[in-house]
């Protein structure tokens, strides 16, 4: 009998190899949007902050902006790595699956790691880095930077196995900080362009 849950609710890799079986293509789909289009997104809006904020704080910024660039890599690698998995798990599955098991076993791990669920380190300290150029700064919106320092904490210190469940905490704010910093720069006039 297949399991019926959700697949962060499922306990083992077989349950997760039914569910990946039975909803292919949504999960795919799903992981497909969640991590490799939000990974190129926040590459785009690393590159992006790193050009408006980079005369406020030069040697930071250009911090940020690697590391935004590397939690993109990561987030991208992530879902390339959970889509092929899928793929290839739900073809060996129809004729092995036994080892279909095994292998998830082996590839979940790594998509996992790579798109944060060992702790937030890349997403938090890029989200800190951002909100203190902010502060310091004045540009953009104070309220941001005030409402990203916490945040940034909460994604870096999600790397601490007793704090780990901080990662969804850092998963709902931030949906919020994207959203008023997306609201920000679509309404904000744009910088004169650096001189000298």
């Amino acid at each position: 009998m297949r399991s019926r849950t959700s697949y962060p609710g499922a306990d083992t890799a077989a349950d997760k190899v039914n569910l990946i079986v039975d909803h292919y293509a949504s999960m795919y789909a799903i992981y497909l949007l969640t991590y490799t289009a939000f990974g190129l997104a926040v590459g785009v809006l690393a590159l992006a902050l790193g050009d408006r904020l980079r005369s406020a704080a030069p040697a930071t910024i250009r911090i940020a902006t690697a590391i935004g660039l590397l939690w993109a890599v990561a987030l991208v690698a992530s879902g390339m790595v959970f889509t092929y998995g899928m793929t290839t798990i739900h073809d060996l599955a129809a004729t092995d699956p036994a080892n279909a098991v095994t292998t998830w076993r082996s590839v979940e791990p790594v998509a996992m790691a790579l798109g944060g669920a060992g702790g937030e380190l890349l997403g938090g300290l890029w989200v800190l880095l951002v909100s203190t150029v902010v502060l310091r700064s004045g540009r953009l919106s104070k309220h941001l930077g005030w409402l990203g320092l916490p945040i940034g904490v909460t994604g870096i210190a999600s790397v601490l196995p007793p704090l780990n469940n901080a990662t969804v905490a850092f998963g709902l704010l931030q949906i919020i900080w994207f959203a008023w910093l997306g609201g920000i720069l679509l309404t904000a006039k744009p910088m004169p362009p650096a001189t000298g």
